[in-house]
């Protein structure tokens, strides 16, 4: 088996970072974001999740799309903006990258390819890291995930205390492991099995979310409290919300987009003033059912990985695991 000493880490990392930009996970301001790798500065692989899920490597928060204008000649003209660079993320964990599966299929399936996330995809270098220890308000088990596995990563590691188990998983992943060698040793990884301590039924969430009224009382218990504050969709790794809009300066401009949030009143708010969710009864009931039912009709996976920043994070402790045991309970009637 190829181990990585961890001593040999961060001259691993300096090589990597003369050819590409290496995001690692780093306290920054006290929290933990990945962030990119400057040689002996102190890397948190031993954290949990981040703070901001590593998504805006490929859907950034705001992304110039075009220029366009008239040019001397009174000619109209557009230039796409593809902006892309070698990038390697390094220490993802396995309910991040399943995240970038699910942004692979809205990005790269059915028909629709979007060119600014696959130039941004096609270099990337995805290096996850298993588990050790999932946070209290991780529950990825539960959503089919295995806290020990990545398997779309490119390479995967697993730890113990001195060493990285290292195992390539894709052939781009295969390719990078050669300039990895002068690093590697032959040994073993002594990686023990990690749970997740929050469990819940999940099951047939989605069968009994095929059935349930759209006028269930449960939808008025569950968002009664919502603040509509985006918090829930600006950290979950899986949204993809956007909107578009562009700065004019005379004859010139650019196009951009920038995320959204469904939570937000005014998202589907039409120019003649119709909104067909005005309420944040509307708006919670659509969250949950994109996360649980609508996308795995369209994509057959669930678009929750069970990350648990939602959880962690909502100023008013909207769990999405309460719904799912709520839900989860009705099929036991």
């Amino acid at each position: 088996m190829k181990v990585l000493p961890k001593e040999n880490l961060n001259q691993l990392l300096s090589k990597l970072s003369q050819s590409a930009l290496v995001y690692v996970p780093k306290d920054v301001a006290g929290q933990i974001k990945f962030a990119p790798f400057v040689s002996n500065d102190p890397i948190r692989l031993d954290a949990t999740n981040s703070l901001m899920p590593p998504k805006d490597l490929l859907f950034p928060q705001c992304q110039n799309m075009y220029h366009y204008g008239i040019d001397p000649h009174n000619e109209v003209f557009i230039d796409p903006i593809i902006e892309s660079s070698d990038q390697v993320i390094f220490g993802i964990r396995p309910c991040d990258m399943r995240s970038i599966e699910c942004l692979d299929e809205v990005f790269l399936t059915k028909g629709y390819i979007d060119e600014y996330y696959q130039a941004k995809r096609d270099k990337l270098l995805t290096v996850a890291l298993g588990c050790t220890n999932p946070a209290q308000t991780c529950f990825c088990e539960s959503m089919g995930l295995d806290p020990n596995a990545a398997p779309a990563a490119d390479i995967f590691l697993r730890e113990d205390e001195q060493s990285y188990a290292v195992y390539p998983q894709t052939e781009k992943g295969n390719t990078a492991l050669e300039t990895w060698e002068e690093f590697l040793e032959e040994g073993e990884v002594a990686a023990t099995e990690a749970h997740c301590t929050l469990q819940v039924d999940a099951a047939h969430v989605k069968e009994q979310l095929d059935v349930l009224s759209e006028s269930d009382e449960l939808w008025n218990a569950m968002s009664i409290k919502c603040l509509n504050c985006g918090t829930c969709t600006f950290l979950c790794p899986t949204c993809y919300c956007f909107d578009i809009s562009q700065e004019n300066k005379y004859k010139e401009g650019i196009r951009f987009r920038c995320w959204d949030s469904c939570m937000f009143s005014e998202y589907t708010e039409m120019a003649g003033g119709h909104n067909p969710r005005p309420t944040k009864r509307d708006r919670v009931r659509n969250r949950f059912m994109h996360k649980l039912n609508y996308f795995e009709d369209r994509y057959e996976k669930k678009l929750c990985v069970g990350c648990g920043r939602c959880v962690e994070k909502c100023p008013v402790n909207l769990d999405i695991t309460v719904l799912i045991d709520k839900i989860g309970a009705l099929s036991h009637e």
